[in-house]
């Protein structure tokens, strides 16, 4: 996401200037300055937006953005030409931001450094201006702290260079919600209740406070989702999202343990629910959700994006058939800043030590580590003893989640090294819950 004015309440780092974008003009590689002039905040934000092939963002936007800036403490960074060749040159050539954020481990949450707004502009690509910004930053989280790094990726092919792997996954269904929708077994208990999205965000936020505190991959949201899940704001309208519905389900106590926000699509005939978020705390109130959405008049079929893949729904079917699966993507990206302290606050599965070598294009996470697990946490030092598994740092942000197995990424040629000391990181590693993130930024 982007920011409309700058007023961070968090400085964002001052790099060196890069090399000349070309022949005669000199880039400038910097925060947006807390009090710029109107043009050069507007350029940041327009720039952004144009890399995305956004509409030019209107005064809606603005207030979102403004509004995510200061309370995310996003640090915006751009590259300007000093001398452009026309124009006033308020439009970096290059945009990026990132904040801090919580993200679950499995065994518990640490610190991440969220990047996003990442553009290039066609005329400068492939001269190091992305490589400048994202070195800047990611030492600046090192030097603070920070031990692991996550963006979501528009293209899967950009950010290995730097470190990243893919660490979640989640599919995209569209579901047969016609006579073929049946749960097996007793009716759901509960209640769902149809609220106002304004009305309901209190119990949304809630559900979704409590989700992440158990789920392995979750990130904390930023602010942009209370303008988006109440209705307030639809990213692609630049105002008010007049068709999202939200239903929350109640347990038997009266508290709210799951939500499901929606749009129905089509205003003629058989119809269509997107669902924007679906949140729930148990299979009780999965499956009555689940059922409210089945129940929906005129509508036949549901899309939802963000599915789990180990979500139960089709196991829950008479018909496991009418969930179809029709896509499947990456969705968070991992990276490891700190690897001792990374490595240290996930979960381990089994008794052993190995010596990991790991080598980095930023130099971050390069080195030698031996990793000690006992008892379900592990310790991790640098070591000058011989390698006994060698891998990437991109390899190791796929794997830290433990969405993706050892053995896997060792049969894809990524993980090398003496095959029993292989086998006995891949039996430290794996286990555990499958992980799966909700948080789109």
């Amino acid at each position: 996401m982007a920011s409309r004015e700058h007023a961070a309440p968090h400085p964002a780092p001052h790099p060196a200037p890069h090399p000349a974008c070309r022949p005669g003009a000199a880039p400038s590689l910097g925060a947006v300055p807390r009090r710029a002039d109107r043009p050069l905040l507007e350029g940041w934000c327009q720039a952004q937006a144009r890399g995305f092939h956004q509409a030019r963002l209107q005064e809606s936007s603005r207030a979102v953005w403004l509004d995510h800036l200061r309370g995310d403490g996003v640090r915006p960074l751009g590259i300007w030409e000093e001398q452009p060749a026309l124009g006033a040159g308020a439009l970096p050539v290059a945009t990026y931001s990132s904040y801090d954020k919580q993200l679950h481990t499995g065994a518990r949450q640490v610190t991440a450094r969220m990047i996003s707004d990442i553009t290039v502009a066609p005329t400068h690509r492939r001269q190091g201006l992305l490589r400048s910004l994202i070195t800047a930053d990611l030492r600046e989280a090192a030097e603070t702290g920070v031990p692991v790094a996550a963006l979501t990726a528009s293209e899967g092919s950009i950010y290995g260079r730097f470190g990243f792997g893919p660490a979640t996954v989640e599919q995209q269904w569209e579901v047969d919600t016609s006579l073929r929708f049946a749960l097996r077994g007793a009716a759901p208990s509960g209640r769902v209740v149809l609220l106002e999205p304004a009305e309901a965000w209190p119990a949304v936020a809630a559900v979704f406070a409590r989700w992440h505190e158990r789920q392995r991959g979750s990130l904390q949201r930023p602010r942009f989702y209370e303008s988006m899940l109440t209705g307030a704001w639809h990213p692609a309208q630049d105002g008010p999202d007049h068709r999202l519905r939200v239903a929350v389900h109640l347990d038997a106590a009266g508290e709210p343990d799951g939500h499901v926000a929606y749009r129905v699509e089509g205003d003629r005939g058989v119809r269509t629910a997107d669902v924007v978020d679906l949140v729930t705390l148990g299979p009780t109130a999965h499956r009555a959700l689940w059922r409210f959405l089945a129940d929906l008049d005129l509508v036949g079929s549901v899309r939802w994006n963000h599915a789990s893949t180990a979500d139960p729904l089709p196991w829950s079917l008479v018909e496991p058939r009418a969930v179809r699966v029709v896509g499947q993507r990456d969705s968070l990206w991992v990276r490891l800043v700190d690897v001792p302290a990374a490595l240290a606050a996930r979960p381990w599965y089994a008794e052993g030590s190995v010596v990991l070598e790991v080598a980095d294009p930023l130099g971050l996470a390069s080195g030698r580590w031996r990793l000690t697990a006992s008892a379900g946490r592990a310790t991790c030092e640098p070591s000058t003893d011989p390698a006994q598994v060698r891998l990437e740092a991109d390899t190791l942000g796929s794997l830290y989640l433990g969405g993706t197995r050892v053995e896997t990424l060792s049969a894809a040629g990524r993980v090398a090294g003496d095959p029993a000391a292989v086998h006995a990181f891949a039996t430290m590693s794996t286990g555990g819950p499958v992980p799966h993130s909700l948080t789109d930024f």
